[in-house]
């Protein structure tokens, strides 16, 4: 038996938001860190310029993804941004006022204007970098989800403490990915700095997400059937975190920097993995489920879509794989600095 076309984009969604964490994950983390890395402003430019040229392009993952499910699966679209409509709505806060500030920080020569920039960078990478987490978590969780596929909780029932959880794990694999990235982007006491975070930030790491596992077996479903994919993604994922810390603790942090890459990877696959063959688990009753089979298009659009994606997806990683390896060089104080 075959796989379907709805089955084939679930799994082709979770290969977008794996594309969009791993890759906007450590542009989080660099803005997250600004603050605390840069101590001049010129520093501070050095460290916004090392995510200067890739930062706008890591969104568009998600744009991809958010796209991808509104054609696919319109149910899960519109059931999940109608229950974390307010939610989202900070999101799309934090990520305007982030990118707003990557724009203006420079139009003025002013301590002040540019450290208010500076920390509106820090904030709008800071709140997406929890609150993916959060909703992710939720949707693992399960949801108050009625018949007619409509969220029928309140915002406050997503800040449970498994959900919370979750955004501090997002939150601390994103803040290592940063560090590592910006150590082998920076030079001098840039680096030095960075590379006395990535120590602290790796033990956090590990301790949240094993945390978080644990936490699932208890307040969640999704280990109550598992599957061979889950089984790999969490083994990936323990492994993933070894690696980076074997590398980290002997100072390859290119070695590091893949290893918390691939933990990001397997997070991700072991959310999507422990969902399928649902997209929004209901907890008023099972029966009330989306799954890829009830949310999804017709088999008419999802034929469209993959012809499409089959065409398009090669060229986009092309260009993006082109990019960073025309800006692979580090980024110094003496380096021409745009922000």
């Amino acid at each position: 038996m075959g796989i379907e076309l709805s089955e084939l984009w679930f799994v082709l969604i979770g290969v977008l938001f794996v594309g969009f964490f791993f890759l906007e994950g450590f542009d989080y983390g660099v803005g997250i860190l600004l603050p605390f890395v840069g101590k001049t402003d010129k520093e501070r430019r050095v460290v916004i310029n090392s995510i200067g040229p890739v930062w706008d392009a890591n969104e568009v993952w998600l744009l991809t993804a958010g796209g991808a499910m509104f054609a696919a699966f319109p149910h899960w679209y519109a059931t999940m941004f109608s229950g974390f409509y307010l939610a989202l709505f900070v999101i799309l806060f934090g990520l305007i006022i982030r990118g707003v500030a990557f724009e203006f920080r420079s139009k003025a020569d002013d301590v002040r204007w540019r450290r208010t920039w500076d920390y509106a960078i820090f904030l709008g990478s800071l709140i997406p970098a929890i609150l993916f987490g959060v909703a992710f978590a939720n949707i693992v969780r399960g949801m108050a989800i009625d018949e007619t596929m409509t969220y029928t909780g309140t915002f406050f029932d997503l800040l449970n403490p498994y959900s919370l959880v979750g955004g501090l794990v997002t939150l601390s694999l994103f803040i290592l990915h940063g560090a590592l990235f910006l150590e082998m982007k920076t030079e001098g006491e840039i680096r030095e700095r960075v590379q006395a975070i990535t120590r602290p930030a790796w033990f956090a790491a590990v301790v949240l997400t094993v945390g978080f596992v644990l936490f699932s077996f208890v307040d969640t479903t999704m280990f109550d059937s598992v599957n061979p994919v889950q089984v790999v993604s969490l083994l990936g994922t323990v492994g993933a975190l070894l690696f980076a810390g074997f590398n980290l603790f002997r100072a390859r942090f290119g070695l590091a920097f893949i290893g918390n890459g691939l933990a990001i990877v397997g997070v991700v696959a072991l959310l999507f993995s422990s969902l399928f063959p649902n997209v929004m688990p209901s907890t008023t009753d099972v029966a009330y489920s989306l799954t890829v089979y009830n949310a999804s298009s017709t088999e008419y659009t999802l034929s469209i879509m993959t012809v499409v994606a089959l065409f398009f997806v090669p060229l986009v990683l092309m260009y993006q794989g082109w990019t960073y390896w025309v800006f692979r060089k580090r980024v110094t104080t003496d380096s021409h600095l745009e922000y």
